[in-house]
């Protein structure tokens, strides 16, 4: 019996094959991508733990709509592992992989200054401490650097809390020196807020964006998921930025049901009231791992178009799900301008439905209007992929005349001077001033088990680093590598305690 006769059930509308994980034992087994009552569900059957089925996508209109999106990359020309157990076991990035590094990610220790209820991560709870060297972390980051056509260029610092390392501005000035042109830090905001001058120092380095940890404005949230009310130190960051005069910081939403999906909308006016330091919102849906409840995730789980859906709500319809685009949309901006300029440059070809955004201007008067007032983003997109395709067939004088014509896409001439600056010298700076005048709101929803769909995963352009010179792909790293490969590489928390006498395992708040 085919696989689709077997796990599609009347009424079920089978949209495609595709290769999943167990839940229960991580085995690669086959799925089933398919609709029904206008969403797109995922049905799997491992040998020994039985049927397992998930929610996927809860639009299957838009799913469609954000294929058109759908580009496979072409991966990297040397990857770091072979193909033996067959993909996801052997990250590295192996031959199978199809999208290049867009962000890497350096994970620089599993210590915090927290401790969660929610969290199992962290040196104290996990019962070893995972903190590489800073010889270990060059090496990470040359790693990084040498991917191949297209060489890294943004890195985010993780753990655990990044801050609990004096030695972070050190760890930033190393990546600047090897090239890095964006460096964030992924925080929960308490060292930048109690400690101004070790947050100037790392901004001095070169640190490019905070990375701020922000769940809620409401305390509650944080003391059930916190353990504490942790938003006096999220506003006191926002002050220390002003002060430091630092203009690039990002709130990191983790959404889920019943928790905080009722206060979007008001996070959104947040950003908007401060958006002379916050430069985006980016909701992380919840995933679940390890012996999740079904119950807990069928209550919690928000897919991509229920985010979206959401956001016109709580905006009264000032931010439509129209309004967004899956992320590859930005794929011919760098297409056009590497064909152009005879380079290549980080591309977005991630899977359509791995996640979406838009951008958002706040107005003088603190009116918020989405990008699309101000830009027609479909004859954007696609006028830029005809540059692209003039360009790679010699034809550049014509695809230099018909980038003009995105000068009729926009409906305002700020808007235009700064597009023509970033399309005409395709520098990183001339992106930042465009950047400095908008918000993004983006959304990317990463899996765990029990949505796993390796199609997604093998375009996956956010990736770790490891000291084991593996490239890891973000969806795998924390579905299947994060633990047995950490633990290689940790010590116990009193040897780590012998060899480091002055410091803290889980350094104090107060």
């Amino acid at each position: 019996m085919k696989l689709e006769e077997e796990l599609i059930k009347p009424g079920d509308q089978f949209i495609k094959k595709t290769v999943s994980l167990c839940p229960v034992c991580s085995a690669r087994i086959e799925a089933v991508i398919f609709h029904r009552d206008n969403k797109v569900y995922m049905r799997k059957k491992c040998p020994e733990h039985g049927v397992f089925e998930e929610i996927y996508w809860a639009d299957y209109k838009l799913w469609k709509e954000y294929l058109k999106y759908d580009y496979v990359g072409d991966g990297l020309s040397n990857p770091r592992t072979k193909t033996i157990k067959g993909c996801p076991f052997d990250c590295g990035i192996c031959p199978e992989h199809k999208s290049h590094t867009v962000l890497g990610i350096i994970d620089i220790t599993n210590r915090c200054n927290m401790k969660c209820p929610i969290c199992f991560a962290n040196a104290a709870r996990a019962g070893y401490v995972y903190e590489p060297s800073l010889e270990e972390i060059e090496e990470m980051i040359k790693n990084l650097r040498k991917n191949s056509p297209v060489s890294t260029t943004a890195l985010q610092l993780s753990g655990g809390e990044p801050t609990v390392r004096d030695d972070l501005p050190e760890i930033i000035r190393t990546a600047k020196k090897h090239g890095l042109s964006h460096v964030e830090v992924n925080t929960n905001g308490i060292r930048f807020a109690k400690d101004i001058a070790f947050y100037h120092e790392c901004f001095k380095a070169g640190m490019s964006t905070v990375y701020l940890q922000f769940d809620s404005l409401k305390p509650e949230v944080y003391e059930k998921l916190r353990g504490f009310n942790v938003l006096p130190y999220k506003l006191k960051l926002l002050e220390n930025a002003r002060k430091i005069k630092h203009g690039s910081i990002v709130l990191v939403v983790t959404l889920a049901k019943g928790v905080n999906d009722e206060e979007i909308g008001e996070i959104i006016r947040f950003a908007a009231e401060n958006k002379d330091v916050i430069r985006a919102i980016n909701v992380q849906p919840i995933s679940f791992s390890g012996a999740a409840k079904k119950e807990e995730m069928k209550k919690m789980r928000i897919t991509i178009p229920e985010f979206l859906k959401l956001v016109e709500k709580e905006t009264n319809g000032k931010i439509k799900v129209s309004d967004f685009r899956a992320i590859p949309w930005t794929l011919p901006v760098s297409k056009s301008v590497g064909a152009l300029k005879n380079r290549k440059y980080p591309e977005f070809t991630n899977h359509p439905h791995c996640g979406a955004a838009t951008f958002i201007v706040v107005e003088d008067n603190g009116e918020i209007n989405p990008i699309t007032k101000y830009v027609d983003v479909d004859k954007f997109y696609d006028i830029l992929w005809d540059v692209y395709n003039l360009a790679i067939e010699g034809k550049k004088f014509k695809a230099k005349l018909n980038m003009l014509k995105i000068v009729k896409t926009v409906k305002g001439g700020l808007f235009r001077r700064f597009l023509l600056d970033i399309l005409t010298s395709g520098t990183y700076e001339a992106l930042a001033k465009l950047m400095n005048k908008l918000i993004m709101i983006g959304c990317m929803h990463f899996m765990d088990a029990w949505n796993f769909d390796l199609e997604r995963v093998q375009r996956c352009t956010i990736h770790y680093a490891t000291v084991d010179g593996r490239i890891i792909p973000f969806c795998t790293m924390n579905t299947l590598h994060r633990e047995p490969y950490e633990k290689m590489y940790s010590v116990k928390p009193e040897i780590w305690l012998e060899r480091n006498r002055e410091k803290e395992l889980t350094p104090s708040i107060t």
